[in-house]
């Protein structure tokens, strides 16, 4: 090969990557914005509106789909954000059966994947496929432990378990009894609702013939407000629990008095306004919380916290891979993933984050606080 034709080849090699090669970091984001999940999802929506607009020199697109809190959509969602739009990270879905069945997508594609949903079965363990995926919301595990600690520290002996019938309920029933088992809990009923019940009147009443002292409900937003209301329809005198899946407004106002006394597990950003000045939380959690009701008004939900912790997980990470690549090219979506698994130390809305090649998540007893409703708001516990 001579010299004139080799430098032709050069060119021609130069040329095909700048081709491949994007001006801008494009995220690719599904969220459930209506169906059951919707009053998680908009929060999420509107968050986005948010962000930065470039990061470390180059201007950042946000590409949002919704997917109607449906599996099948979340899944043509990204597929058409990875083969369309070319972006070069995936950010969603809201809830875990979505984001469970992006994760061979995703990692079909080598683009990486900031899910927003609760579920550790998404990140856990990190194989091959999950190698490219990461989270913001606390592991279910992390939740259930403090539920335990409580119930242990306010008498509970025996449980009645309600949880969604998918991926969100089934984990949870199995972190729950793991930790439960740990603290001499016994869990005496195990039954299962979907997301779009109107009724849930049989369930109920088999949880209250084994007369638990505890009643813990595995839902997330509004539709997990149906099993409350209908245990005090029916007269439940005991302590009802839900997880971090109902930190939201929309649940106070569909669930009502009905939920007054209901304990819970959260992120910090739900009552950041309460953490004490020395809390390492309260500093992020109150600048997303002040923009956020700037911008939208209401009460900050910790669901647009989800999503605004992923953008400060980009923002992170966006430099790093820079230094490797270019937006729009496979090198440059590797060191994204690659930068973002070595975040260390960054504070974010709903705790402080250290991940590594074995935790995509980072979270440690900082990310959460225990939260009971009282007067139809909610009240930091400080024991």
């Amino acid at each position: 090969m001579n010299v004139k034709r080799a430098s032709l080849l050069a060119i021609a090699a130069a040329a095909l990557v700048a081709g491949t090669a994007s001006a801008q970091v494009k995220v690719g984001v599904t969220v459930s914005a209506t169906g059951p999940a919707a009053s998680l999802g908009i929060p999420e929506k509107n968050t986005f509106t948010l962000m930065p607009k470039e990061i470390a020199g180059k201007k950042v697109e946000y590409i949002i789909l919704d997917d109607a809190s449906d599996t099948t959509t979340a899944v043509k969602n990204t597929r058409k954000l990875i083969s369309e739009d070319k972006v070069d990270v995936v950010v969603g879905s809201t809830v875990t059966p979505n984001s469970l069945a992006m994760v061979d997508i995703v990692a079909e594609n080598e683009t990486p994947m900031i899910t927003m949903a609760a579920s550790a079965r998404i990140i856990e363990p990190v194989d091959a496929k999950r190698a490219w995926v990461f989270k913001t919301p606390q592991n279910d595990s992390h939740m259930a432990t403090a539920i335990a600690e409580h119930m242990g520290n306010s008498g509970v002996k025996t449980v009645a378990f309600i949880g969604f019938a998918d991926a969100y309920g089934d984990s949870w029933a199995q972190e729950f009894a793991k930790v439960a088992d740990m603290r001499k809990i016994k869990v005496v009923a195990n039954e299962r609702f979907a997301r779009t019940d109107t009724s849930v009147t049989g369930q109920v009443l088999k949880m209250m013939g084994s007369n638990p002292d505890a009643v813990l409900i595995a839902g997330s937003g509004t539709p997990a407000a149906l099993p409350a209301k209908t245990l005090k329809e029916r007269g439940y005198k005991g302590k009802i629990y839900q997880t971090h899946g109902v930190a939201n407004p929309d649940f106070l106002r569909v669930c009502g008095k009905d939920c007054e006394g209901t304990f819970l597990p959260a992120g910090p950003l739900l009552v950041a306004d309460q953490l004490p000045d020395s809390n390492p939380v309260k500093k992020p959690a109150m600048t997303y919380k002040t923009a956020y009701e700037k911008a939208f008004g209401g009460q900050v939900s910790t669901f647009g916290g989800h999503a605004w912790d992923a953008g400060l997980i980009l923002q992170h990470a966006v430099p790093e891979a820079l230094k490797k690549g270019q937006p729009g090219t496979k090198e440059f979506r590797k060191a994204l993933r690659d930068a973002m698994e070595q975040t260390r130390n960054l504070p974010v809305s709903h705790g402080i984050m250290n991940m590594s090649a074995t935790d995509h998540l980072g979270f440690d007893q900082r990310s959460r606080v225990m939260v009971q409703i009282v007067d139809g708001k909610w009240k930091l516990l400080t024991k």
